[in-house]
Parts: structure tokens; C-alpha cells; sequence
């Protein structure tokens, strides 16, 4: 498939498909005219892509552990890597949970404060 399509199948810009390209983390085979053309798996290869980005990880972290999902090549190194980038993402978890966790108190702080008619805030006394 052409860049358009896997863009449009991907949901990724094709500026953004150049990019992953120059970055390393995409390849595609070049017609004689130049024009880049991909292979109906690459369409959930970028997904993956923007799954690691998502998740905060930069393009050299997802280059390196690219070969690891691919085709299940590690080193020691590759897969202390990743123990590194899961527990990041693990400690990004708790903190979003936690703000969560905030919201709903909030939130139910808010909901009873309308119900008695008492503005947000305002402390009941005792």
C-alpha cells in the first residue's frame, strides 16, 4: 500500500509515517518513480509505534526494542531496558490512578455540596 493509505488505515499523518521512516522505526520499498510502499502488516506496526509514543517512550528506546517485538530478538541489555521502561510506566499508572481517585472525590464533594445547596468548598459546620 501507498503512504495515503496506510495513513488513513493507521490513522497517522503521512508526515508523521516520513518521520517514523527517518527515525528508523518504519521502512518501505521504493518504486522505481520513489514512491513508498508498504506491506498490509505495517499498518499495525504503526500502531504499535504510536502505542510506545503514547506511553512516553522516545524513538531511540522504541528502535532498540523494536527487533524484541518483531521477531522476539533480546539481549540482557534489551530486556533491562525494558524492565526500566515497564516500571516507568507502571509508576505512571499509580500517579494517574491516584489523580483519579482525587476526581472522584471531588467530584462526590461537588455532587453533595449541590444537593444542600452549599457552594464548592464550603465547609460544614459543626
Amino acid at each position: 500500500m501507498r503512504i495515503g493509505e496506510l495513513a488513513g488505515r493507521s490513522g497517522v499523518s503521512t508526515r508523521a509515517l516520513r518521520y517514523y521512516e527517518e527515525q528508523k522505526l518504519l521502512a518501505a520499498e521504493r518504486s522505481p518513480s520513489g514512491q513508498r510502499h508498504y506491506p498490509d502488516s505495517a499498518v499495525d506496526h504503526v500502531l504499535l509505534i504510536r502505542q510506545l509514543y503514547s506511553a512516553g517512550l522516545s524513538s531511540k528506546a522504541i528502535l532498540t526494542l523494536l527487533p524484541c517485538v518483531v521477531d522476539g530478538t533480546a539481549t540482557p541489555e534489551l530486556l533491562d531496558g525494558l524492565a526500566v521502561e515497564r516500571g516507568r510506566i507502571d509508576h505512571q499508572i499509580a500517579e494517574l490512578v491516584a489523580v483519579r481517585d482525587r476526581l472522584d472525590d471531588v467530584v462526590a464533594g461537588a455532587t453533595t455540596n449541590l444537593r444542600t445547596g452549599r457552594p464548592c468548598g464550603a465547609r460544614q459546620r459543626r
